[in-house]
């Protein structure tokens, strides 16, 4: 296995590598944000799926721990436009991150193939200068690939995760619009 990624990089462009290291540092950042994402906004769910039960069992006002604690203290008057203004404030903040995860599955297939091409470039120019057969083309195409998967593949967990997160914050934004309209229903 070391060998054959020895024998990989003694062959491999400069770019490619380079390249290669790009997608790297992409795929540890994507994961980095999924996962403290992931994390905070489950415990955040948890905590307004707990404000909401007590809503519902008859509570009469919001649970300090609440994040609609923080817009029912500063206002003497609820109403639906203050319970709107509590759900996009929360949607804007659940959804942090999502766009650099749609920026980099957006981008990592270019980028692998940018380093693919510029891979088999190197490789074409290689057999201009020697006599070539079809077993050296081959094996400097198939080396170049690499990059092109290794993009291919940070796009996938990248796109994934985006997907995931988003469903995450539409289910905080949802439970945050349910404890408003409990509130709402209970003034009447």
């Amino acid at each position: 296995m070391f060998q054959t990624f020895t024998a990989f990089y003694d062959k491999s462009n400069p770019v490619t590598l380079f390249v290669l290291l790009v997608l790297s540092l992409y795929f540890i950042a994507v994961n980095w944000v999924f996962f403290y994402r992931l994390f905070s906004l489950n415990q955040w769910i948890n905590t307004e799926n707990q404000s909401l039960e007590s809503l519902l069992l008859g509570s009469r006002q919001i649970p300090d721990y609440a994040y609609l604690r923080h817009f029912t203290a500063s206002s003497s008057h609820l109403s639906a436009a203050l319970f709107d203004m509590a759900s996009y404030a929360a949607t804007k903040e659940s959804t942090k991150g999502l766009m650099m995860l749609s920026v980099v599955a957006s981008t990592t297939p270019f980028i692998g193939l940018f380093g693919t091409v510029v891979s088999i470039l190197d490789t074409f120019k290689h057999i201009g200068g020697a006599s070539g057969t079809m077993s050296i083309i081959a094996t400097g195409v198939s080396d170049a690939l690499v990059a092109t998967a290794s993009g291919i593949f940070v796009a996938i967990f990248a796109y994934t995760y985006h997907q995931i997160l988003k469903r995450k914050a539409y289910e905080l934004s949802g439970l945050i619009r349910m404890q408003g309209d409990a509130l709402l229903s209970k003034e009447v």
